[in-house]
């Protein structure tokens, strides 16, 4: 959020979008878990965006104000008074936090045909970088400069992937919360720059005890800058690998890796509370 350089990690699992165009003024939506399962629907006059009605009023309004970014971007998105029928598939469980948002955003660009990130800038307040994940094919270093995006494609594939493994909290972190603590105190400098260069040094990582390690510093630098105690401190003390937060810090999910075998690792985490453990491969594109 910074101007920190990161690595983003593109994940498999997604959002589609299916449009049809029919004959009407409104926009009637409905989107589905991974399950099949319906999980909002709403109805949106075109004439002033009203929500004649909606399932669930927060992410009605929410729905309302990507549409009408969408139009103050393209004049034409919208303009020839036609029905349409949305309905958006969520490729996971919504509480895994793997940007149902962003990827919201990045399918509503590609339909309404303008950038990505100026619609998320116009309703959003974070560094973009899952804006980015949703239209990368494949890990991407990113940097949010002042008024500026820098995307590189990058390689990142740890010889000890399989020793990686992604573990769901179940315990939804609003992210537009966090970014509102986050910006009350910019970090300084130094600690921007030292985020930048664990970064760098994460690239040429080669063995898990180095990874570990740098998981241990990159989380002591965020504990620093918060205040918030890491999530292995909090949850998981005694485990022998290392735990690294993801996105809204101690929240959604987390990056784990294994110091034992495999079921000794599972064994542990249900006795916490926690029955499922991701392999990296799974789950990263």
């Amino acid at each position: 959020m910074f101007g920190a350089t990161a690595l983003a990690l593109p994940s498999k699992l997604g959002q589609r979008m299916k449009v049809q165009e029919l004959n009407g003024s409104e926009i009637l939506w409905n989107s589905y878990g991974p399950d099949g399962k319906k999980w909002f629907t709403a109805e949106i006059d075109l004439m002033g965006f009203d929500v004649v009605e909606s399932s669930d009023p927060q992410i009605g309004k929410y729905l309302r104000k990507l549409l009408k970014a969408c139009c103050q971007n393209n004049s034409e998105f919208l303009s020839h008074w036609k029905k349409y029928k949305v309905d958006h598939y969520l490729e996971f469980p919504m509480e895994w936090g793997l940007g149902s948002s962003s990827t919201l955003i990045h399918n509503m660009a590609s339909w309404a045909d303008i950038s990505p990130y100026h619609l998320y800038f116009d309703v959003e307040e974070g560094s973009g970088y899952d804006v980015a994940c949703a239209g990368a094919e494949g890990p991407i270093l990113y940097t949010l400069g002042d008024g500026s995006i820098d995307l590189e494609e990058t390689e990142f594939e740890p010889k000890f992937s399989d020793k990686l493994f992604f573990l769901p909290l179940g315990k939804k972190i609003s992210t537009r919360e966090a970014i509102q603590n986050l910006k009350k105190s910019k970090p300084e400098k130094k600690l921007i720059d030292g985020a930048t260069e664990l970064t760098k040094s994460l690239m040429n990582i080669s063995s898990i005890d180095a990874f570990e390690a740098w998981i241990k510093e990159h989380e002591e630098l965020i504990h620093r800058y918060t205040g918030l105690t890491r999530i292995k401190d909090q949850l998981f003390p005694e485990y022998t690998g290392e735990v690294k937060s993801l996105g809204a810090w101690g929240g959604d999910m987390v990056l784990v890796s294994l110091k034992s075998s495999l079921s000794d690792a599972e064994n542990y985490f249900k006795s916490k509370g926690f029955d499922k453990l991701i392999p990296y491969k799974d789950l990263v594109l």
